[in-house]
């Protein structure tokens, strides 16, 4: 870039000398030649009209003069732009990161044999430790399946029984005696179906079943509160058949 800088400028100064000296030296000339051959008597106006375009000649080569050291003027400037920005654009290079591998730790081999020396044991130390856990273990599941054992609800004998409850006369009123008997109410008895069986003359006895747990009700509770509605009831109350049993 600086060589076409220099170059244009030593360019561009003997062209506008070399047009203003030629210029000089044409119209030198050609006056000199117009003068010699033409007479005394010849006519001006011609001179006249030459020489003014002579001049217009000369005006336009300065103008074109002009106009190009203004053009290498800008191309000048232009140039050391260019200069500038590609210097900028070039940063100096960066010297380039070195890795540093860490060392690894050595280690002796007399301290590996130690660390062995350590993990043997000679009297058997650890296995006495596991039999203890071991131990400990199977004690915690066998207090655990008792306890489950023991929580566990053990079978619950249960009978299923069949009484006959006559009343007193053909006049007793058996929907009211039956809603006697069904009001007793105590833990282990259910009672269950029940219907109305004629005896005879009139008279029906009113037949129900009950569940019962063994180990709570027995027969001779269930006659005892029976039996205290002596409006309705007649003793004795008289289970039917043999118990029936629903549990061991």
């Amino acid at each position: 870039f600086s060589f076409s800088t220099m170059a244009l400028s030593s360019f561009s100064a003997p062209l506008a000398s070399r047009s203003s000296s030629g210029s000089t030296d044409c119209l030198a000339g050609f006056l000199a030649s117009t003068t010699s051959s033409a007479g005394p008597g010849g006519d001006q106006n011609e001179l006249i009209a030459r020489i003014a375009n002579l001049e217009v000649e000369n005006q336009n080569l300065h103008s074109v003069v002009a106009d190009l050291q203004l053009a290498i003027s800008k191309l000048e400037t232009r140039l050391n732009t260019l200069e500038k920005s590609s210097t900028s654009h070039h940063p100096s290079a960066t010297p380039p990161t070195q890795h540093v591998t860490p060392m690894k730790k050595v280690e002796s081999p007399a301290a590996d044999d130690e660390d062995e020396d350590d993990d043997i044991d000679l009297f058997g130390s650890g296995d006495e430790e596991e039999d203890q856990e071991a131990a400990k273990v199977r004690e915690e599941r066998l207090r655990q399946y008792a306890e489950k054992k023991s929580k566990k609800p053990g079978l619950i004998a249960k009978s299923s029984i069949l009484l006959d409850v006559k009343p007193w006369d053909d006049e007793t009123d058996m929907a009211m005696m039956e809603e006697c008997v069904r009001s007793i109410q105590m833990d282990g008895l259910v009672w269950g179906a029940s219907k109305l069986v004629p005896v005879g003359y009139g008279i029906k006895k009113l037949q129900i079943q009950c569940v019962v747990e063994d180990d709570k009700v027995g027969t001779d509770i269930l006659e005892e509160e029976i039996t205290k509605f002596e409006d309705y009831v007649s003793p004795p109350l008289v289970p039917r058949g043999a118990f029936k049993r629903l549990g061991p």
